[in-house]
């Protein structure tokens, strides 16, 4: 009888190791799946065609909490003060030094004290492509404002974020700790998450996503396994040998932090006035779809299209740059 029982024990234990060793199996194998980057998209790579670099303003860094060095940019505004203040977050891949650059010198012209950020893994902060953790982002932004503060200590601050970077923008609009920095946030042609309906397919060719890496470092994570976080499950359609310029590839904590938690989640929680801009011609996002996704959850969200303008030109055309930094120079006190 105690035989027997002992060989069922037993008969248990082999299936249950045969069952964790074939999910472990599994796992690696989703893991291991390779990324390959997707063929360079013109539009992007083209958008830096006529960009004035001579007003582009010298790298400065600061130590945030970990004792990183992070890169930003000043831009001392240049037109009748305003007193008002912005810090743009630039998109995905980019940093404070690429096309953007337009769109902040713009805001600095009409009287708006400027910073732009070049968020961790990017330009001159940190690992490019990786971070250490997901919440790393908030945390290098509430140190960013206060060394903004050491030198501007009153000014009204608003929260800029173009593409990726106004998804990441959102984010911070909907968390306690940092949302009440800012008195406005704006959206520039914002990644509103992977379940938005304002989504192309792989946004219209600029990233593919290594979906069986991601499934299996989630379904980890579920199991209390919080590893390989550094490997990389998103890749850019970045010009070839541009490496040093753009970052070609994310990990997995870096997209995670990067990017909204999901509008259905985050737009409930922002507690300040929100505007959104899209281009109606945007070949990564389906621009038309933001007004009926975004406000019904949150009616009070501004939802603006100009006419005639893609993706990239939302921070390049002069047509959208002239309305945007115009909308932050005269709404930076936090007007709806």
């Amino acid at each position: 009888m105690a035989m027997r029982l002992l060989r069922g024990v037993f008969n248990g234990l082999t299936w249950a190791l045969c069952a964790v060793g074939a999910v472990a199996l599994i796992l690696t194998a989703m893991i291991a799946t390779p990324l390959t980057r997707p063929p360079e998209m013109m539009s992007v790579s083209d958008s830096a065609k006529g960009i004035d670099w001579s007003t582009l303003p010298p790298m400065e860094r600061f130590q945030a909490r970990d004792g990183s060095w992070i890169g930003f940019r000043h831009y001392a505004a240049s037109g009748p003060a305003t007193g008002t203040a912005a810090i743009f977050i630039h998109g995905s891949s980019g940093s404070s030094a690429t096309v953007n650059h337009a769109l902040t010198h713009a805001m600095a012209a009409r009287g708006v004290e400027t910073w732009a950020l070049d968020i961790r893994g990017h330009g001159g902060s940190g690992t490019r492509g990786d971070i250490g953790y997901v919440g790393q982002l908030e945390d290098d932004l509430v140190d960013f404002v206060a060394e903004v503060r050491k030198t501007a200590p009153d000014l009204p601050l608003t929260l800029v974020g173009h593409s990726a970077g106004a998804g990441f923008s959102l984010r911070v609009a909907a968390t306690p700790i940092v949302q009440d920095m800012f008195v406005r946030t704006v959206l520039v042609a914002p990644y509103l998450g992977y379940d938005a309906p304002t989504n192309k397919p792989d946004s219209g060719g600029w990233v593919s996503v290594d979906i069986p890496r991601i499934l299996g470092l989630t379904a980890l994570r579920k199991l209390g396994i919080d590893c390989c976080a550094q490997l990389a499950v998103l890749a850019f359609a970045v010009r070839p040998n541009y490496e040093k310029i753009l970052v070609s590839t994310y990990s997995d904590r870096l997209m995670r932090n990067f990017a909204t938690r999901g509008y259905r989640l985050d737009l409930p929680a922002v507690t300040h006035p929100m505007t959104i801009f899209g281009g109606a011609e945007d070949e990564m996002m389906i621009s038309g779809q933001y007004a009926a996704t975004v406000q019904a959850i949150k009616p009070s969200v501004d939802v603006k299209l100009i006419d005639g303008v893609n993706h990239m030109g939302m921070v390049t055309s002069p047509k959208a740059i002239n309305a945007i930094a115009e909308d932050v120079a005269t709404r930076g006190a936090g007007q709806s």
